[in-house]
């Protein structure tokens, strides 16, 4: 999408002297430290004592005990009677206990017997309604909370500690109480399926994350340009025609090579049934219907919603990104059918809040519209923008008549006043945080540079599609809740936070799992734990056992943060990891490394052959999956991949997935290729090139499916040479060329194609400039990788 109630808080004890014995020095900040720096924190780091908990989100109050509790195949949970909601908080345990230990406690009713976990709903407790306590000693444990929801979150914090080890069978837990409540009521995750679709059982198993991370709203965006994904009775032609598309490029042609739709939507059943889920987990719903842009899909079924004096034919749901300027019209008979729309989208979902969009409206059609003017004129309007308030107003009232508040992205508080009890969800950096609070408007903080998930997570070679800049754990770990410049009183207004998932980039479910974990952890520490008590290294360790647990759940889970790098200079390997944390264990041949394995403390020789293979351990237990560096030849240590090489421009830097695999197919691996829309340039820096003959380039090609709105215009081309080529440029990239790799074999391939071409006799280091002279813009020719290869 994006081209870009109460605080609640319990009273808390640091526990800094709890930990002191496990923490280890702060680590190399990632955006400061160099790669030497990063390589010696991560050799230096020593192996821990246990850890007093090892709970995600960290506790408010953690008090170590004396002893420890033996929780194994017999042990008993235990509710009080006739204490529905507490059997169902057990239930849940036990099953949770059952996926990850092998075995199921029994349940039963009556008073705490000793051995047993006892769970407890105390009403009149003076709790919050999220909040609990957890008291382990060596004879049992106790969860009591005034509420169901607290005494699920309990629940959630003892599992944690129960599987922190990651065995089968029974568990060891050290004694200790823990006093905890979340710090804000709104902690939540959007999720994208009106770009990539996502099947209702991927739905849940994002739900069942969420649970186990104590976040509490799942804020559905179910319509867009490029679809729309939620049955609506009354407009069937809502899914029969908006719910499918031809995807861009090779992606929306079968095997004869015949566009193939692409489509998917939810049956109001199947809505039912994941609300219901939902709320069994303690998550509300809360569902987006985007107007009045962003409103492709909707128009080509029904393209009387749109401008129709501007309109001449009903457009086709979109295949592109970006900013669409089809918008909702203003008549009287486009809102009957958008109140139309929320009457059954509220009786699906019982959320206080209805998401209404309110973004990325380009008003050109209204603009160009006759109608639209005249419109305008009627309502003594200022212009456009004025409109598109009172168009939300209009959608306000109605939803309040219906006791729902409108909730909406920052720009519904552009052109005029927004309804009263209008919430609004801030994306575009803090501006709109700060003026709805100063407005006296509940705020959810969700800014785009910061909590979207879109954004690529690493430059490695291995990081999946996705948009740059590159959004770090450490980053989302580090997010401040409340602006500057906001006094006590305006920062009660943030009601709380979210991460936003746009899917544009991510078509499979591997990807969107990559996306949102160990990320999501992090964002669940933001709005839960109190920010006095954050410590990131402490973070990083109760994440160990995280990754475990992911493991033994078959979650796909990014390890950008500590996948070990390797950067070649002056004929040394220096390896490093992106959070300077844990212990770089390698072998030079060719095997994976174990915790035996030798520890990384300085630069290795660069001198081919090379087969050296390295994993980041921490306490004995990887933390990352092996990484390879292997080198036949000098020539594969000049090779520089997308990622690593230098864009010529900041701004629509994007990795992109190949519509194709490798080979050209429609199936096997596909490459990820950082690229720039508007000017696809690449600099290879400093490039050594005494004895270089040959430049060697892979390329791919994807298809331009992006709407930049008013920067298309900006776009650059440069006329075609030899049919179109690769140029290849000299310190400068208005330099002439040095060489010219002709594109015409790469045209055959919808894959990459690998490209060779004689240059120049040159000495020293020098800057290397690579573009595409190929006459236009579609399709974009991206880079995979460079190598420069010597003189045979």
């Amino acid at each position: 999408m994006k081209t870009r109630t109460t605080r609640t808080l319990l009273a808390t004890a640091t526990l800094a002297a709890a930990l002191a014995a496990c923490t280890e020095p702060p680590a190399a900040d990632p955006a400061t430290a160099t790669p030497s720096s990063r390589s010696a924190d991560a050799a230096a780091a020593p192996r821990a004592a246990a850890h007093p908990t090892s709970i995600i989100p960290r506790p408010a109050q953690t008090t170590p005990g004396q002893g420890a509790f033996e929780f194994g195949p017999t042990t008993a949970l235990q509710v009080a009677a006739g204490q529905a909601g507490a059997r169902k908080v057990a239930e849940f345990f036990a099953r949770q206990v059952q996926a990850l230990r092998g075995f199921e406690p029994k349940i039963g009713e009556g008073a705490g017997a000793a051995g047993a976990v006892s769970f407890e709903l105390v009403p009149d407790a003076k709790l919050g309604d999220e909040a609990y306590t957890l008291e382990i000693r060596s004879d049992g444990a106790k969860i009591s909370a005034r509420s169901e929801a607290g005494l699920f979150y309990g629940a959630v914090s003892l599992w944690q500690l129960v599987t922190a080890d990651g065995g089968k069978g029974a568990a060891r837990i050290a004694a200790q109480r823990v006093e905890d409540a979340p710090a804000y009521a709104w902690r939540g995750l959007m999720l994208d399926v009106a770009r990539h679709f996502r099947s209702v059982d991927e739905v849940k198993a994002v739900l069942d994350q969420m649970a186990l991370r104590k976040l509490n709203t799942f804020h559905w965006h179910l319509t867009d340009d490029q679809g729309w994904r939620i049955e609506i009775k009354r407009y069937p032609r809502l899914t029969e025609v908006g719910a499918c598309r031809v995807l861009a490029g090779a992606n929306g042609r079968d095997a004869q090579g015949k566009p193939e739709q692409y489509c998917g939507f939810y049956t109001q059943d199947q809505i039912r049934d994941v609300v219901a889920y939902a709320a069994a987990r303690h998550i509300t719903v809360v569902p987006e219907i985007e107007m009045p842009g962003h409103a492709q899909a909707a128009i080509a079924a029904y393209p009387n919603l749109g401008v129709t004096d501007f309109l001449r034919a009903a457009p086709p749901v979109s295949p592109d990104w970006g900013v669409h300027t089809y918008l909702f019209g203003v008549d009287d008979s486009t809102f009957t059918f958008l109140e139309n729309v929320l009457d059954e989208v509220a009786g699906l979902f019982p959320s206080k809040y209805i998401h209404i969009g309110g973004d990325e409206a380009a008003k050109d059609q209204w603009i160009a519209s006759r109608q639209i003017q005249a419109k305008i004129k009627s309502l003594g309007l200022k212009d456009e923008m004025a409109l598109q308030s009172w168009f939300v107003g209009r959608i306000g009232k109605h939803l309040e008549e219906h006791r729902r508040v409108l909730l909406g992205w920052d720009e519904i508080l552009e052109g005029g006043k927004l309804p009263t009890n209008a919430t609004v969800m801030s994306w575009r950096g803090d501006e709109g945080a700060l003026q709805a609070a100063r407005e006296g408007h509940d705020v959810v903080v969700a800014p785009d540079r910061k909590l979207y998930l879109d954004y690529v997570q690493s430059d490695r070679d291995d990081e999946p599609s996705g948009r740059f800049p590159v959004s770090t754990l450490h980053a989302f770990y580090e997010f401040q809740m409340i602006p500057a410049g906001l006094d006590a009183q305006q920062a009660k207004r943030v009601i709380g936070a979210q991460a936003n998932l746009w899917v544009e980039h991510k078509p499979t479910y591997e990807l969107v799992q990559k996306a949102l974990y160990p990320r999501l952890d992090a964002l669940s520490e933001v709005v839960w734990s109190p920010a006095s008590t954050r410590d990131w290294n402490d973070f990083q360790r109760r994440l160990a056992p995280q990754f475990a647990r992911y493991r033994a759940q078959n979650v796909q889970v990014s390890d950008a943060a500590y996948a070990v790098d390797f950067k070649v200079h002056d004929g040394q390997l220096a390896l490093s990891n992106q959070t300077g944390f844990g212990q770089i264990r390698y072998r030079t041949d060719g095997g994976e490394p174990d915790a035996n394995s030798p520890v990384y403390a300085q630069p290795l020789p660069a001198k081919p052959p090379l087969d050296l293979v390295a994993t980041t351990f921490l306490d004995g237990q990887a933390i990352s999956a092996p990484r390879r560096f292997g080198a036949k030849e000098l020539a594969n240590l000049s090779e520089r991949n997308s990622a690593t090489l230098k864009p010529c421009r900041e701004g629509y830097n994007l990795r992109l997935a190949d519509d194709a695999a490798r080979d050209g197919g429609r199936d096997g691996p596909r490459a990820a290729l950082t690229v720039n829309l508007i000017d696809p340039c690449w600099i290879y820096p400093a490039a050594e090139l005494d004895g270089v003959a040959t430049v060697q380039a892979t390329v791919g090609q994807v298809p331009y499916n992006f709407q930049l709105w008013h920067d298309t215009d900006k776009i650059v081309t440069r006329p075609a040479t030899l049919g179109g080529s690769l140029e290849v440029r000299l310190d400068d990239c208005k330099s002439e060329p040095i060489a010219r790799l002709p594109l015409e074999p790469a045209r055959k391939s919808d894959g990459l194609t690998t490209l060779q071409a004689a240059l120049p006799k040159l000495s020293g280091r020098h800057d290397l400039c690579f573009v595409f002279a190929s006459g236009g813009h579609d399709p974009l020719w991206a880079l995979d990788r460079v190598s420069l290869k010597p003189a045979q």
